[in-house]
């Protein structure tokens, strides 16, 4: 006890390697994370911003050059970059943090990587746990950096304030997929890179298929700090909250929390070890095979 109230007050009190530890207990269930979860003072009033798109899309290059303007501003912010995991080894694949070396050793930025864990979306249960212990240090604003696969990006929604979806302007048809999920839940766009050829002609597009909902839409040029002023201006400008939404993101967290615990005792190194066994057998047939897990 006396060492998780040590953990507790060096969060609140902005020691990175309290938060540091924490982040690693509870990432990995470890005890006392559970104890520790509970005892959260988690405010709501951090700003949490969710940044997501495709591949290529510069999302991490645009974090940088976000940070960097708000650390001009005397800001203090934590960065959760959201990695895929591997299917095979259940590692992260991509560990790009390189693109932001230069805020490593900067005492008002935090940046912390964390694995998929295998949610399509990007968004596990420990993603939800770890923002809430960030929540809890003295923080301005919090950005998650999440993979980008498509319609299940929509999950950032459930823990962010503000989403934005990052594009390029060779996204071409992907603004169809955009009206078919993200657009319910996309505060605004950015076309990043927008100094390449098309990218007013997309820039219009884009404008022209949000502008019933009046979601603004940004052009950056991220490695050259081009359009971040006014993008960040937009995010920590506050915006109006729905409850009723507000009520199902928050009933959407809680599920993917439960959802979590009740699958925790779910070994997927040993199902994958059993299927082994279990594909040798001729009769081999999935659904039985399941019925020992259900």
């Amino acid at each position: 006890m006396k060492t998780m109230n040590a953990l507790l007050k060096g969060i609140e009190e902005g020691n990175y390697l309290a938060l540091a530890r924490v982040l690693t207990l509870v990432e990995n269930d470890i005890a006392p994370s559970a104890d520790i979860l509970r005892l959260l003072n988690a405010k709501s009033d951090i700003p949490v911003i969710g940044i997501t798109g495709p591949p290529g899309a510069g999302k991490s290059t645009l974090v940088n050059a976000i940070a960097d303007y708000m650390v001009r501003l005397d800001k203090k912010i934590a960065i959760l970059a959201v990695d895929p995991t591997s299917p095979f080894n259940f590692g992260s694949l991509l560990g790009d943090r390189i693109r932001m070396s230069q805020q490593f050793n900067n005492p008002n930025v935090y940046i912390r990587s964390v694995a998929t864990r295998g949610t399509l979306g990007g968004i596990s249960a420990k993603t939800i746990e770890m923002i809430d212990v960030m929540r809890s240090a003295n923080f301005d604003m919090i950005f998650v950096e999440t993979v980008g696969v498509g319609q299940s990006e929509i999950e950032i929604a459930g823990l962010a304030d503000k989403t934005v979806v990052v594009l390029v302007p060779e996204s071409g048809d992907e603004i169809q997929n955009i009206k078919s999920g993200i657009m319910e839940i996309a505060q605004g766009f950015i076309v990043n890179k927008a100094d390449r050829e098309g990218a007013d002609t997309f820039t219009n597009n884009l404008k022209k298929l949000v502008s019933l909902r009046q979601i603004p839409v940004f052009k950056t040029v991220a490695d050259k700090s081009e359009g971040i002023n006014e993008l960040c201006d937009w995010l920590m400008n506050p915006i109006k909250s729905d409850n009723a939404l507000k009520v199902s993101l928050l009933a959407e967290k809680a599920f993917k929390i439960i959802q979590h615990y009740r699958m925790r005792n779910v070994d997927k190194v040993k199902l994958r070890s059993e299927m082994l066994k279990a594909l040798k057998e001729p009769d081999f047939n999935i659904y039985r095979f399941t019925d020992q897990w259900v």
